[in-house]
């Protein structure tokens, strides 16, 4: 358990609180709206109503307790920067900013950031890998290059062992773990054989991918 400061509860940053109470975090969660704040009240555990570009503000809510720091005031990018490089000055120890275009993300990082999340353009790429193949059913970016993928099991590999079609070799996609009827299987050997029931998690990149499952 973490304690989480969420500043900025607009659509996204709802979201946001709704998820770390469900993984059982500490949050606080701050807005100048005081409607917003009343939304949140269920999923968090403190909220203030407050303008997070005033430093006194900032600082009475106690920033080096926080292990990480949310800002994702999605209407004024201005107040979003500030904020941003109010709580490093203020001693936060992880700052994630949420940006809408790259030239917002070359600012964030610049300006007191550790990581920056693009919910859009992440979005964006999600929505055309899922959707413009029949075989990809899921998918979790890890880096610009790589990315874990839920695939289907093509017809050619059914009945045959991990072993035998040997992707990591010929491709230099890793199989992670096997799906099957909802439930995950890491313990896989190359003697593991493939049925239609079973989805594949593998990593790898997007081009090799489209090779190894002709997407």
């Amino acid at each position: 358990m973490k304690n989480i400061l969420l500043i900025g509860l607009g659509h996204f940053g709802k979201h946001i609180a709704m998820e770390l109470n469900q993984l059982g975090h500490e949050i606080m969660a701050v807005d100048e709206n005081e409607e917003k704040v009343n939304d949140v009240l269920p999923y968090v555990t403190s909220a203030q109503i407050g303008d997070s570009t005033d430093s006194d503000f900032l600082e009475s809510l106690g920033i080096r307790n926080f292990d990480v720091c949310i800002v994702t005031m999605s209407g004024n990018f201005q107040n979003s920067l500030e904020t941003t490089s109010l709580l490093k000055e203020l001693g936060a120890e992880f700052v994630v900013s949420a940006a809408k275009r790259d030239v917002q993300e070359k600012f964030l990082l610049r300006n007191g950031a550790d990581k920056v999340v693009y919910p859009e353009k992440q979005m964006a790429k999600w929505t055309a890998i899922r959707y413009t193949s029949d075989h990809i059913l899921d998918y979790i970016e890890v880096d610009d290059s790589y990315a874990i993928f839920e695939v289907q099991v093509p017809d050619n590999w059914i009945g045959k062992s991990i072993g035998k079609i040997d992707i990591r070799k010929k491709y230099n996609i890793n199989i992670l773990a096997l799906k099957e009827y909802g439930n995950l299987n890491m313990a896989i050997t190359p003697d593991t054989v493939l049925s239609s029931s079973i989805t594949l998690l593998v990593l790898g990149d997007y081009k090799s991918l489209q090779k190894c499952f002709k997407l």
